[in-house]
């Protein structure tokens, strides 16, 4: 699964997309710098990790992961096809959730092609944009569902219903996933304002912090959005990658008052936008986190570690991580009664410490 990074050119998507994965995606003073997405794969940050690595010394540890598609700046008209706006379009259609940056810092050497700082207007410019391309979108899958049903179809008449209801949403300036409809009727119409989005608020190195008048900002654009934000500041995170080890970074942070970085948190709420969960393995030879989505199976599970687990699953021993680490140890929580064996159609939880048998 894939969350998209867009924003208008020059609010910091390329300095924030370096920041997560430490690479080298273009970033300069000029619209457009990015043109083809840039994709990155970053590590989701995990205490239980290192409690696990404690206590199995294993030769590798591996986080779970989120994929980042950093994607070319909107402008007004994108709708229409203007600056990159139809493969602007078709980019963000691809993932499954929106990270919105929002600038709200102020330097004269970083042109604003809106003129001056304004988050809130730049919210609704791309919010106007996405509304109006999935209006045409609706339009041609309405007529199509009229056509639908003249023919027979026993499902059109529900996805028409949907679809008024949508377009109703849209016309009034309302995303598509604040029109009444359940994410599961508003799953097959493709729509880029079904996806949840999250706000980044991009603030000078001096204005971090879930208390300060940009966060009142963020709050007050997310909250009838039905959107998550976070406060980040692409300078500070910059500074933060240039230092060498994580001792100087840890003292930087600590200098700064920061505990959690915008970057740590903007990184954790993704993972929670996708409605994403992490299942633990752990042994000598690895202790790892895996993704899969909420309400996912044992055997699903399986399947993200190998097909071949998935195929030939037999059980699944699983113990809570919180009981690991009270206890110390797999021989305490044996001795406790605590791990259990599961069949394949166990949800997993997050947090689930597993060992899968197999049939080879």
């Amino acid at each position: 699964m894939e969350i998209g990074i867009v924003g208008l050119p020059n609010v910091g998507k390329s300095t924030l997309f370096n920041a997560l994965t430490q690479g080298h995606a273009a970033s300069s003073n000029y619209p457009f710098t990015t043109i083809e997405p840039n994709v990155g794969i970053v590590g989701v940050p995990d205490a239980r990790l290192a409690r696990l690595t404690e206590l199995f010394n294993p030769a590798k540890v591996t986080p779970a992961t989120i994929k980042f598609v950093d994607i070319a700046g909107l402008v007004k008209g994108a709708s229409e096809g203007e600056g990159l706006g139809n493969k602007f379009l078709a980019h963000i259609r691809e993932v499954d959730a929106i990270v919105q940056v929002l600038r709200l810092f102020s330097d004269p050497d970083v042109v604003h092609t809106m003129g001056h700082v304004d988050p809130t207007r730049d919210a609704e410019v791309i919010e106007t944009e996405l509304i109006l391309a999935d209006l045409q979108s609706v339009e041609k899958q309405i007529d199509k569902a009229g056509k639908d049903i003249k023919s027979g179809d026993k499902d059109a008449k529900a996805r028409l219903e949907v679809l008024e209801k949508v377009k109703k949403a849209l016309n009034s300036g309302k995303a598509a996933r604040l029109c009444g409809a359940t994410p599961e009727e508003l799953k097959p119409l493709a729509l880029i304002t079904a996806k949840p989005v999250l706000f980044l608020g991009n603030v000078d190195e001096t204005a971090i912090g879930d208390n300060t008048p940009h966060a009142e900002t963020l709050k007050k654009i997310s909250a009838p959005r039905n959107a998550k934000w976070v406060v980040f500041s692409g300078k500070l995170e910059s500074e933060l990658n240039q230092l060498g080890t994580e001792e100087e970074k840890k003292t930087f942070r600590a200098e700064l008052g920061v505990t959690e970085t915008g970057l740590e948190k903007l990184i954790r709420e993704s993972y929670q936008l996708l409605d994403l969960i992490t299942f633990l393995t752990a042994g000598p030879t690895e202790v790892r986190g895996w993704t899969v989505e909420r309400g996912s199976t044992a055997v699903q599970a399986a399947a993200k570690i190998h097909t071949d687990i998935s195929k030939g699953f037999i059980k699944a021993d699983i113990c809570k991580f919180a009981d690991i680490d009270r206890l110390g140890s797999e021989k305490a929580i044996q001795e406790a009664g605590l791990k259990r064996s599961e069949g394949r159609d166990y949800v997993m939880q997050d947090g689930d410490v597993c060992y899968f048998h197999f049939r080879g």
